[in-house]
């Protein structure tokens, strides 16, 4: 059986030992992150929807992209809107890439004699 409880909240403490080993790639990736998520073409909140909408399935993400989506306006329609879109998109790729196994079927099938 999964275990579905929601996973502990991240500690500072562990986002300090992330960063103790290599200080400075730890910095670039928080400027990137930064960076990633400043207004731009497009708002914060659509942003915050795209990474609250499970595309990685990582309970940190989500919880950690949840509220800042609601902090920028996002309700609760619109955060479950984005997710139905990421599950569209994950069953899409699966179907999409059915095209790889019926060339790779096609391509094993044995050869019948006329």
């Amino acid at each position: 059986m999964r275990d579905t409880r929601p996973p502990p909240a991240p500690l500072s403490e562990i986002g300090q030992r992330r960063a103790e080993p290599a200080p400075a790639i730890n910095e670039a990736f928080d400027n990137f992150s930064h960076a990633v998520f400043a207004e731009g073409a497009l708002p914060e909140k659509t942003k915050q929807l795209i990474a609250v909408a499970h595309v990685t399935q990582c309970p940190y993400c989500i919880q950690g992209h949840t509220r800042p989506a609601q902090r920028k306006g996002a309700d609760p329609q619109e955060i479950m809107e984005a997710i139905w879109v990421a599950a569209e998109m994950r069953a899409g790729g699966a179907y999409a890439h059915s095209t790889l196994a019926l060339h790779a079927m096609k391509e094993t099938a044995p050869h019948t004699q006329p």
